[in-house]
């Protein structure tokens, strides 16, 4: 096995696992994974077995660590369970809270390490979940694919601790999911700016899951779909329906996996919903908390996505491209949010493709010969026409006797 070893940014600890087969002249991936409420990076490691899939494949794997003393000056990073604070709007923004600490890790890691920067990824059970999908908005350049577990999508929940110290807001997105997945859409493409592209996403959610509930993982697929089909130059609503579905049981829980495309065709995003699955992660190690041996290895799964495909910028050439393939969207429904916030359903309205009125035929006068250019025509009247002219002045000068 390789190396487990910790370090300290600023006030956070983080730990770093190096594979034995690393090579310091030789660029490596890096996986950035974020712990849920109540873990640390060892017992994370110990329950997802990252570190054997790591020292197998070969890619370093980072762990930030949420545990950490109060700091009176930065009362946003700190949380009495260990929670990633992805609730606070503090923490959902680029060049600032916990997405600016993660960014500030890696490039500390990169100073001790060769890593590929076309090879760097995010993923997250719960807490950390819900805060690699805000690493996905926020420096959508650093990270290649993000990967979701029991998480929310993007700007889920903004709490004011002033008047909601214990969090419920936060609580209430996690019970019954968010108003309006779409807007949260909205919101991770108007944060991403100028570094927008699409993002490559896996959601693993178990369908029993009582602390957040199932319907966010698929909120969380809805909000990349709409957040990348404005990426591509999309306007209004996309519809969001996987273009594979798939159903099989693996190691005693079933599971159904959707495939969505992004407007290309090519595969974009899965969505892993397990069968009789708490908030646990799938074919984890009981030596680690919040693990079920049982299901589909989401450890596996989970590598195996993000390690597929390289990084791609999404050029404003490409984007034109892209919209000049598009087909005419289907009928999008809008939602307006009065200051309560409450969505009220506006009627369908269809897009109609402009109108293609045909060019009515040229009128051709009796005296127009229809294979002759109607330019040419003209040009031939006004000939005869001044020839006529001239006879005419030729033979009244001729018989007034004065000479042209």
């Amino acid at each position: 096995m390789g190396e487990f070893l910790g370090f300290i940014y600023q006030d956070f600890k983080y730990k770093l696992y190096v594979p034995s087969e690393h090579h310091s002249d030789k660029e490596c991936p890096l996986l950035v994974i974020l712990h849920g409420c109540g873990q640390n990076p060892d017992d994370f490691a110990a329950g997802t077995n990252m570190n054997t899939m790591a020292e197998k494949e070969n890619f370093l794997v980072l762990y930030p660590d949420m545990n950490h003393p109060f700091n009176p000056l930065d009362p946003s990073g700190y949380n009495p369970l260990g929670c990633w604070n992805w609730f606070l709007d503090k923490n959902q923004h680029r060049n600032g809270g916990h997405p600016k600490l993660i960014f500030g890790i890696i490039n500390e890691v990169k100073s001790k390490y060769r890593v590929d920067s076309n090879k760097v990824y995010a993923a997250g059970f719960s807490a950390g979940g819900s805060l690699a999908c805000i690493l996905g908005a926020t420096y959508p350049d650093v990270f290649n694919s993000i990967g979701i577990y029991a998480g929310l999508a993007y700007d889920a929940s903004n709490v004011f601790l002033l008047t909601d110290p214990m969090a419920r807001e936060a609580k209430l997105r996690m019970e019954k999911g968010v108003v309006d997945p779409y807007q949260c859409g909205h919101n991770a493409f108007q944060e991403m700016g100028k570094y927008k592209k699409k993002m490559r996403v896996i959601v693993f959610h178990g369908t029993c899951d009582t602390t957040v509930n199932p319907i966010n993982g698929h909120q969380v697929i809805t909000q990349w779909a709409q957040t990348n089909f404005l990426v591509e130059g999309g306007v209004g609503r996309t519809p969001v329906s996987p273009a594979l579905v798939k159903s099989d049981i693996i190691n005693g829980k079933s599971y159904t996996q959707h495939v969505y495309h992004d407007g290309n065709g090519k595969p974009l995003m899965e969505l892993w919903m397990i069968g009789d699955m708490g908030h646990t992660w799938s074919g984890g190690n009981l030596n680690g908390s919040y693990t079920d041996p049982m299901g589909p290895d989401a450890t596996a799964i989970l590598w195996d996505f993000l390690s597929k495909y390289q990084h791609q910028e999404h050029t404003e050439e490409t984007r034109s491209e892209t919209l000049a393939q598009k087909t005419i969207p289907a009928p999008v429904k809008f939602q307006l949010y009065p200051p309560d916030k409450s969505p009220v359903d506006i009627p369908d309205i269809p897009i109609q493709p402009p109108i293609n009125v045909p060019v009515p035929p040229m009128i051709n006068p009796h005296n127009m010969d229809p294979a002759e250019p109607p330019k040419r025509n003209l040009f031939n009247k006004l000939l005869s026409k001044l020839m006529r002219k001239k006879k005419k002045t030729n033979n009244h000068d001729s018989n007034s006797g004065m000479d042209l």
